[in-house]
């Protein structure tokens, strides 16, 4: 078979390398005779999978070892309930920045908990730029300032880490964790979804420095308390064991294209390549400040709009896959995670260069 070049925003591409390993042990594992998928999560076997798994994972963000690192269920999307739940610790304010889609998810869930206070918002500008640290209106008596590093849907990414002052700074990372080097100490909790850049859906990947756990709002179910799980291994209750052992395959493949450092040197060069190609036609056009532009997901719009059918249905045919946008936002969006090489990018760039001589 032909693998094609997959541009999803997630579930997203994984390395081939990654799904190789994982079929030649599909059936029989390390000589086991069964799956992994088949074990027993507290077996010698698997502790070994998820106990490597996080160790390979501080190796690559340099975690410190106040942190605990957590392997939970629910997606990203639980998270927005589950940090205020555990980390208002008497405060009756959070902290948020608005920069789209999914900070303003995360805003409408935690008012559910706590009294939502606005740092900043740059939706009056269609989310077309992330907002300045001399904009963000802190306060000092919040539990937590929020922000989302990139917001997926509509490619804007910070160029830099909010500062914060005493309070913790909280990050939805789920489109860009592991794509260049962040200094995790600056964060009071980091989480990521894992279906982008981390693994196959499933997994929620939590870091969390260790004193502000333990102290829960009354009523919080079990299985939304980090303390739970950071005493259970992440283990209270069965875990995603597969996703967890895929994940622990793509850190092993991410420590053999030279770190994280290495693989933002890819990234690097493949966002460079795909923004210059729009920046040079007056066909294609990205409608965000270029200092957020993010380097992971990068839409970006037709002259003519009546011709997206006709551009995706073209880029099918070519074996470029998932480039529709978002449908709060239209047009065409490349997710270029780390799974995806440069290959497919300059694929899709001379196909985009074929269209415009076409179509255009």
């Amino acid at each position: 078979m032909t693998r094609k070049h997959n541009f999803s925003a997630g579930p997203a591409a994984l390395p081939e390398a990654v799904l190789a390993r994982a079929a030649e042990e599909m059936l029989d594992w390390h000589g086991k005779g069964l799956s992994i998928m088949e074990m027993s999560h507290r077996s010698p076997e698997f502790v070994s999978v998820a106990e490597a798994a996080e160790q390979d994972l501080r190796d690559l963000m340099d975690i410190p070892a106040n942190y605990k690192v957590l392997f939970l269920q629910g997606g990203a999307t639980s998270q927005f309930g589950m940090v205020p739940m555990n980390l208002l610790r008497g405060a009756g304010t959070a902290d948020y920045i608005d920069t789209g889609i999914w900070s303003a998810k995360a805003m409408q869930e935690a008012s559910r908990y706590t009294r939502v206070g606005l740092v900043a918002s740059t939706q009056g500008e269609n989310y077309t730029r992330v907002p300045a640290q001399a904009e963000l209106t802190l306060n000092p008596e919040a539990a937590y300032v929020h922000y989302t590093s990139n917001e997926t849907i509509g490619g804007l990414e910070f160029d830099y880490v909010p500062e914060t002052g005493e309070v913790p700074l909280v990050v939805d990372m789920s489109s860009d964790i592991l794509a260049r080097p962040i200094d995790v100490s600056r964060y009071g909790l980091i989480y990521a979804g894992a279906q982008k850049n981390i693994g196959p859906a499933g997994l929620t990947v939590v870091i969390v420095r260790e004193e502000l756990l333990g102290n829960t709002l009354p009523g919080t179910p079990t299985m939304f308390d980090y303390k739970v799980h950071a005493d259970a291994d992440s283990m209270n209750n069965t875990p995603p064991t597969f996703a967890w052992y895929m994940t622990g395959l793509v850190f092993k493949w991410l420590k053999e294209q030279g770190g994280v450092e290495g693989i933002a040197r890819l990234n690097e060069r493949k966002a460079s390549s795909l923004y210059a190609a729009i920046d040079a036609s007056d066909f294609y056009a990205n409608p965000i400040a270029p200092a957020n532009r993010s380097i992971m997901n990068v839409p970006f719009t037709l002259a003519d709009s009546a011709l997206d059918k006709l551009f995706l249905e073209r880029a099918e045919q070519a074996g470029l896959l998932n480039l529709k946008g978002h449908r709060s936002v239209g047009g065409m969006r490349a997710s270029i995670y780390n799974a995806v090489s440069q290959d497919s990018v300059d694929a899709l760039i001379a196909f985009m260069q074929e269209f415009e001589r076409t179509a255009g």
